[in-house]
């Protein structure tokens, strides 16, 4: 956590975290563009490999993939298995415990509005960073909005979507004063406005930083950094949710905080940049953020192969089964729900060759499972991805529970 003291603003110049972007004529230009271009064309691949309505029940999973690793990084270990729970309100009798549960739905609950598109083109606004500050954390125990200062053991409360009112030092980085946060962020709002889908992309990663190093509120930076990330991919790549950078940078945290640190350095030679900070170390961060990206989305790719992920599925129904915890056929349902996207409820029996009772026996275990979901009792059946399930269905998306 950054360490607080009482500050002043001191009137600090925009100018000191500049550059904002991998200039054109910066010499790491054509490779930061080729690393863009690769993961468009990767990204794009992953998402029309898939039906539209099994992908949107993935992007649930992925969703609550991304609250773990993101929260993760920071320190704060809530599974996916204990997200799902507190999701429908079951919540762990230890208070700490249930205190992560409440900040991973919290976590849950922005993502699922910046995929509803709630965030729109105000992602790097002022305006949206503090709505998105504002949603997670106005739903945060009071414990965790209580921010200690480490000297002194003054404590202050974090107020949901407002700048900080303190100066704060993080690492060895002394940030700019409370005072000058609205104009930084000012700044950052008019570099990344109306840019392309190109150095949209490459924003995901320079902005990235540069909203760090300015640390806008007292706590959360990170999460809203991510988030904000994540935003602006899924907008630029028309990502549908189906991957995340954050698993990525929880794998290689140390390398993502030794970058950012890196990033906080000033110009060190007549080629590095014309800013104040190093654009060599900006452009070497904004390599190893798309290199991520783009290893997530190989990674997803390869999870989700059509026949591969199928296969997996019908071999854990067919286990089900042979264990009647499932009843028999039920790995037909889930086949056809794999390749059609969706299932009528009017054609389970026909396809079956049973009737209507014993179709409904099928699909109501498989609803009890958590793995058929219906968005009304006439409407078609649809697949879910559990987290509970993940370690048959998704080896490898996250650590199984302990």
């Amino acid at each position: 956590m950054a360490d607080i003291l009482q500050g002043e603003d001191r009137g600090e110049d925009v100018g000191m975290m500049e550059p904002l972007l991998i200039g054109e004529a910066a010499p790491r230009r054509t490779e930061m563009v080729d690393l863009a271009l690769d993961l468009t064309r990767r990204s794009t691949a992953l998402r029309s490999g898939l039906p539209p309505v099994v992908a949107e029940g993935l992007a649930g999973l992925v969703r609550a993939m991304n609250c773990y690793y993101s929260n993760l990084i920071e320190g704060h270990d809530t599974h996916p298995v204990d997200i799902e729970r507190a999701l429908r309100g079951d919540y762990s009798s230890e208070p700490e415990k249930r205190d992560l549960q409440l900040e991973a739905k919290a976590h849950i609950a922005v993502q699922a509005w910046i995929d509803d598109g709630g965030l729109g083109d105000r992602i790097l606004t002022g305006e949206g960073l503090r709505e998105l500050h504002a949603r997670f954390c106005e739903n945060l125990p009071e414990r965790l909005l209580m921010i200690q200062e480490p000297g002194t053991g003054a404590s202050f409360r974090m107020t949901p979507g407002v700048f900080r009112q303190h100066d704060v030092k993080v690492g060895r980085h002394l940030a700019i004063s409370a005072g000058a946060v609205p104009r930084f962020v000012a700044r950052l709002e008019r570099a990344y406005a109306k840019l392309g889908v190109t150095d949209t992309i490459l924003a995901a990663a320079t902005a990235h930083h540069r909203l760090l190093w300015i640390h806008p509120f007292l706590d959360g930076n990170g999460r809203v950094a991510r988030l904000m990330s994540y935003a602006l991919l899924r907008r630029s790549l028309d990502t549908g949710g189906l991957w995340s950078v954050a698993r990525g940078l929880a794998r290689n945290e140390a390398l993502y905080k030794q970058h950012l640190t890196a990033c906080d350095l000033p110009r060190r030679h007549d080629r590095d940049g014309r800013g104040n900070l190093s654009e060599e170390c900006l452009s070497d961060f904004t390599a190893f953020f798309l290199r991520v990206c783009i290893d997530q989305v190989d990674f997803m790719a390869e999870l989700i192969r059509p026949e591969r992920l199928t296969d997996r599925i019908v071999a854990w129904a067919r286990e089900e089964i042979a264990r009647d915890i499932l009843p028999a056929r039920a790995d037909v349902v889930l086949q056809m729900v794999l390749y059609r996207g969706e299932l009528p409820r009017n054609e389970v029996a026909g396809l079956l060759g049973v009737v209507d009772r014993q179709a409904r026996r099928v699909t109501s275990a498989l609803q009890d499972r958590g793995v058929l979901v219906s968005e009304g009792p006439r409407l078609p059946w649809r697949l879910a991805f559990p987290a509970a399930l993940a370690p048959r269905w998704m080896p490898g998306l996250f650590p199984e529970m302990g």
